[in-house]
């Protein structure tokens, strides 16, 4: 089961990071991807990490402002959003993924596991 938290609202430029945390078992599954949904647009993943934390992954909307991390003894990934946008207003969630391409996967499709969202708004 997966939990999500860091629900906020900030100015364009702010900051958010968001948690994702892990109970039960973390070795079923490859990595812990971050989705996020917005209003009038279709699901987007947007950051991955492999469960070692040798592999990210970034989709092109959020590489050089997105980082994703995560801490294996608390079993939680963090996804630290910098320099954001009002285009990055959304609800994100985070759900387990698996492996493409020597990476984790950011095909939401194909991710289980879904954590309940939480809403990031950037706005003026």
């Amino acid at each position: 089961r997966l939990v999500v938290s860091g629900r906020a609202s900030v100015l364009p430029g702010g900051r958010v990071r968001l948690s994702c945390a892990a109970s039960g078992s973390t070795s079923d599954y490859y990595g812990i991807g971050w989705v996020r949904l917005a209003s009038e647009k279709e699901r987007e993943g947007v950051a991955c990490i492999s469960m070692s934390g040798g592999s990210t992954n970034y989709a092109d909307s959020v590489k050089g402002r997105f980082t994703v991390s995560g801490d294996n003894a608390a079993k939680t990934v963090f996804l630290l959003m910098n320099t954001l946008n009002p285009e990055d207003s959304g609800t994100y969630y985070c759900a387990t993924t698996g492996k493409s391409n020597n990476t984790c996967s950011l095909d939401s499709s194909g991710m289980n596991d879904w954590g309940e969202g939480t809403l990031v708004t950037v706005s003026p």
